[in-house]
């Protein structure tokens, strides 16, 4: 072998780059960093949270806790809480009362209720509107029922008629001092032929009332709305033109501003009430 062969140099080895090592250790290390935070969060401390409830409740009003607080005063003075409103407290101890105590507060919101029917009616009976006008009271609230097209609407239009008009002019003053949330649904039958179909006519009846509402009669705009229901919920069959009336309506439902837990015994109440 010639001393040229023998004196060459052996190549020197290329190593791949890793500095990426580097930055996948600082990825493993937030991830745990991440975990251990998770962790220690999913562990209640029961003295912190009784210490946050009291210090809401205090800085909302609605509770003056006894206990633990650590708030400094009262954030909203409590004259100007709304008494209707439910605070955190409050909702709490709700779903927490006894039976006898949620029927008692059933019984209540009925006898609320129907006092605003009896305003209703009796303003809709002195100014000889009562007819096609119906109430309902049930788990959602009460129910104003405007039955009847050709009463409050013209024939396939959703402008409102004089009558319709007359009687929102009765029952707006009633429902403004309540302040309680509204909810306008508009129906219609089929067989219409001015609208594409019955969800345009329905809607387009439903925020003329609740325009009328608002603009005539003094209702607060963010407690009421206004929704369609097209020919999806009908009371009765369009076989005849008297029972295609009864789907022909827009209904003024005054919501309960109850707990679920309360406003499932309305029903049960009223019954009670009936007796």
């Amino acid at each position: 072998m010639s001393p040229r062969r023998r004196g060459r140099k052996k190549p020197e080895e290329h190593h791949v780059d890793e500095r990426w090592m580097a930055s996948y250790m600082d990825m493993v290390t937030v991830l745990m960093c991440m975990f251990i935070v998770l962790f220690a969060m999913s562990t209640v401390d029961a003295n912190k949270f009784e210490k946050l409830r009291n210090s809401l409740a205090t800085g909302f009003g609605a509770v003056a806790s006894e206990t633990v607080d650590t708030a400094s005063g009262t954030v909203v003075p409590p004259e100007l809480v709304d008494q209707n409103l439910e605070a955190f407290a409050a909702v709490k101890g709700a779903a927490t009362a006894s039976p006898e105590k949620n029927m008692a507060e059933a019984v209540k919101e009925v006898d609320r209720l129907k006092e605003l029917q009896k305003k209703m009616q009796a303003g809709l009976a002195a100014a000889g509107l009562s007819e096609n006008v119906e109430f309902q009271i049930d788990q959602r609230g009460l129910t104003v029922k405007l039955v009847g097209s050709q009463a409050f609407f013209e024939p396939d239009r959703p402008e409102l008629t004089s009558r319709a008009t007359r009687v929102l002019q009765v029952i707006s003053p009633v429902l403004k001092p309540a302040r309680m949330e509204i909810m306008v649904e508009g129906h219609a039958a089929n067989g219409i032929t001015a609208y594409p179909s019955t969800w345009e006519l329905s809607s387009a009846r439903a925020v003329n009332v609740l325009r009328h509402m608002v603009d005539h009669g003094g209702i607060a705009p963010g407690t009421i709305g206004a929704v369609a229901f097209g020919s999806a919920r009908q009371v009765n069959d369009d076989s005849t033109p008297a029972l295609m009336e009864r789907n022909r309506r827009v209904d003024i439902v005054v919501l309960s501003d109850k707990p679920d837990v309360v406003r499932a015994l309305i029903p049960e109440a009223l019954k009670q009430s009936q007796k």
